[in-house]
């Protein structure tokens, strides 16, 4: 039985209804919306304590809002984080993953990252943090000797997504986690594709974990967001400190979007992946269709890890279409129900060509490596009926050739 006054004792699906609301005077039922960039003292001297941290209260909505704190209380609360962990908005998802690894860093420190990541986390990675005098080191993620390898005197941090973007592999956080614990370094997790309701990194070990909010917690289409939960010390120390003075800012409205999106996130996300896994059998039998992917499928080389750290598969199905690039074009042109585009996480089936959108900034041979081929599509799987993306596809297979 749960206890009605405490948040932490509430189900997932309540917490995701309920978790963070905060009531005006006027008693709303929905969150109310705070579009203010400024907030009045009752005199000076309160100014004055909420600067020094002495009194509580609102400054500007860079540093909080009421509308964003609501926000990021809900998704703490999704999250089941351990006690002292917080949350803190941004207005991206790489704008979370720039702060959690250059606002973290210094000139000098060291990070170790899975190299299968989004073309914008490799560009932070590999291209930024150098630039800024921080040492990176790309391996394969899947492969633990590989961290241990990377590892030098000054590796201060490890990052990785998992499932990674866009070829689904797996890492192992436990074991990640626990070499990051033994040389003292954090283990920043972007759980983007997992989402909270299918993959709890804190409970795996994590230091850190990240979002783009503009995925499964809108899941909508309308805004962009993020967000970065850590220990409150992390945010005491360089992480909040690089927010407060960037400005990665989430907008109220963005924030209030968010928040009616998280009441759902529960219900669309499990429904998703539902749908994902009734593609995988028929997208198996295609002719034409090979290498399909999905973390929970027993053909998957990581299954067994996947179902150990996740309880759930996700809504993303990636597979080749035979025949390069020529062909997969005309399988994409000729979905009619599916939309090409590089959001997921959407309650809309989307597919994307990583090869050519966002990945193509990787060299030819790094594509390669990684498994992204001319003919590979990423579909994020959404909450129509499944049958009729079988019908969509199977029709656009056909006009293929």
């Amino acid at each position: 039985m749960s206890d009605e006054s405490n948040p932490k004792s509430w189900r997932p699906r309540t917490r995701a209804v309920r978790g963070g609301t905060w009531r005006s005077s006027n008693g709303e039922t929905s969150e109310a919306m705070f579009v203010t960039s400024g907030f009045a003292y009752p005199d000076a001297g309160s100014a004055e304590r909420r600067f020094k941290n002495e009194e509580p209260g609102y400054i500007y909505s860079r540093f909080s809002n009421p509308t964003v704190a609501m926000f990021e209380e809900r998704l703490r609360l999704l999250e089941d984080a351990p006690e002292g962990v917080e949350c803190r908005a941004t207005a991206t998802g790489l704008a979370a993953i720039n702060a959690s690894i250059i606002g973290h860093l210094s000139a000098g420190d060291h990070v170790v990252s899975a190299r299968a990541l989004f073309g914008g986390c490799r560009y932070i990675v590999e291209e930024l943090a150098p630039r800024l005098g921080i040492a990176s080191t790309l391996i394969d993620g899947r492969d633990l000797k590989a961290w241990e390898a990377a590892v030098r005197p000054n590796t201060k941090a490890f990052f990785l997504e998992t499932p990674s973007n866009p070829t689904l592999e797996i890492c192992d956080l436990r074991a990640i986690a626990a070499l990051a614990r033994s040389i003292g370094a954090l283990l920043i997790v972007d759980n983007v594709f997992a989402s909270p309701v299918f993959q709890k990194p804190f409970a795996l070990g994590a230091d850190i974990v990240v979002y783009s909010a503009t995925k499964h917690m809108d899941g909508q289409g309308r805004v962009l967001g993020g967000a970065i939960l850590a220990h409150k010390d992390l945010f005491a120390d360089r992480l909040g400190v690089f927010l407060r003075n960037t400005g990665p800012t989430l907008s109220p409205f963005n924030a209030w979007v968010l928040l009616k999106g998280l009441e759902t996130i529960d219900l669309r996300v499990r429904a998703q992946a539902a749908g994902a896994e009734a593609l995988i059998g028929f997208l198996k039998g295609q002719k034409g269709v090979s290498n399909v992917r999905y973390p929970f499928d027993a053909s998957h080389p990581q299954a067994a890890l996947a179902r150990s750290q996740m309880s759930g598969g996700g809504t993303i199905v990636t597979f080749d279409i035979d025949g390069g690039r020529e062909r997969a074009f005309r399988f994409a042109d000729a979905l009619a129900l599916i939309d090409i585009s590089n959001n997921l996480g959407d309650a809309k089936s989307l597919l994307t060509h990583p090869d050519t959108t966002t990945h193509a900034r990787l060299p030819e041979a790094e594509r390669r490596m990684l498994g992204i081929t001319e003919g590979m599509f990423r579909l994020s799987v959404g909450l129509e009926d499944p049958e009729d993306l079988m019908d969509d596809i199977g029709r656009a297979l056909k006009a293929a050739g």
